[in-house]
């Protein structure tokens, strides 16, 4: 009869809700499934897609989970290009839980070309260019919040504001000094074998190590110069001193944490590398580090399934690779200008 199906799939959806509320996750899903195949068009249930296909909030996804969520998400913006909560759901799923750097920056563009207006594609496409290294491109989008004045929440400002701090110390280093794990021949696969051995150093350790010294024989030495009797002002004095040098311990463990463990963090971007691109470029004695397993263990879970699935295909990173950027301009008019439309906005996304 005609105008069944979508009444179906409504049903379907209705179902797929309530088993959703109660935590029947896999019946939801079957019940989603049904009602987008009866009514491709049913974005709601898409939705409900979504999330049954993904673990409860603080759970990882496999690798599975994950594309299959990729996978409705994409289904979602095509048909419904500004609901941007999914142009963010599918930008994360790509980056962090699945690795897909590369595709992930396509997508944040295609993203943008649809609201150029909106800053979380920017800070998340500079933020994805500063893990790859590609720090002047980062600085770029960066900039282009100012030139393009654009409304910037507290979340997203907080997040800027540390991008281009990195940004700005790493634009301080010679071309030739970052890191670009397609380089054979490049210094920071030695530095990596040099510290491979041991996990690297955290932020808390470098502080108490240089900290907990100096604090001893500072308390010591405002001891022996105090006099016997009470006094408030040598009290605040000494309480002043103390917390200037833990301030100055903090800023310096912060400095140091990135300069003793830059072969982490560079081991670290040739992983990302490795995901991104499908290919491997490490050899054997570095895959079966410490430093590696290190790593790879704080990584997701659908992270780390497709990183095993690339190594063990190994497919050689092939010589006349090269880098394959999006149009960052594409979002801009022939005038080289964001086109301002009438009509309804989308509503600006802020994380909570």
């Amino acid at each position: 009869m005609k105008g069944c199906g979508p009444v179906s799939a409504e049903s379907h959806y209705l179902n797929a809700l309530e088993a959703l509320d109660e935590g029947d996750r896999d019946r939801a899903k079957t019940e989603a499934k049904k009602a987008t195949t009866l009514d491709p068009d049913h974005l709601e249930a898409w939705s409900i897609l979504v999330e049954a296909c993904l673990p409860p909030a603080g759970l990882p996804p496999t690798m599975a989970q994950a594309a299959q969520a990729l996978s409705a998400v994409k289904k979602i913006v095509a048909a419904d290009p500004s609901r941007m909560d999914m142009w963010v759901r599918g930008g994360r799923l790509m980056a962090d839980d699945l690795g897909m750097l590369h595709d992930a920056l396509h997508w944040w563009q295609a993203c943008r070309e649809i609201a150029p207006r909106e800053v979380t594609p920017v800070v998340e496409m500079a933020s994805i260019l500063a893990d790859m290294g590609e720090y002047a491109n980062a600085q770029q989008r960066l900039q282009s919040i100012l030139d393009d004045n654009m409304d910037v929440g507290m979340t997203q400002f907080r997040k800027i504001n540390g991008l281009l701090q990195l940004v700005r110390a790493a634009a301080a280093q010679q071309e030739r000094d970052i890191f670009k794990p397609n380089e054979k021949h490049h210094d920071g696969w030695e530095a990596i074998r040099q510290k491979m051995r041991k996990p690297p150093l955290s932020e808390n350790i470098i502080f108490l190590i240089t900290a907990v010294p100096l604090l001893l024989i500072l308390i010591i030495l405002l001891q022996g110069m105090s006099g016997p009797s009470f006094n408030i002002g040598t009290l605040c004095l000494n309480t002043l001193i103390i917390l200037i040098v833990i301030m100055v311990c903090m800023r310096n463990a912060k400095r140091w944490f990135q300069i003793i463990n830059r072969p982490a963090f560079n081991l670290l971007r040739a992983m990302n590398f490795e995901a991104a691109t499908g290919y491997t470029v490490m050899t054997e004695d570095i895959r079966t580090s410490v430093l590696y397993m290190y790593i790879m263990q704080r990584k997701p879970t659908s992270w780390q399934e497709r990183m095993l699935k690339i190594i063990d295909k190994g497919t050689p990173l092939p010589k006349n690779w090269r880098l394959r950027l999006p149009d960052f301009e594409s979002h801009l008019n022939d005038d080289g200008v964001v086109e301002i439309e009438e009509g309804p906005l989308l509503q600006a996304y802020e994380e909570e």
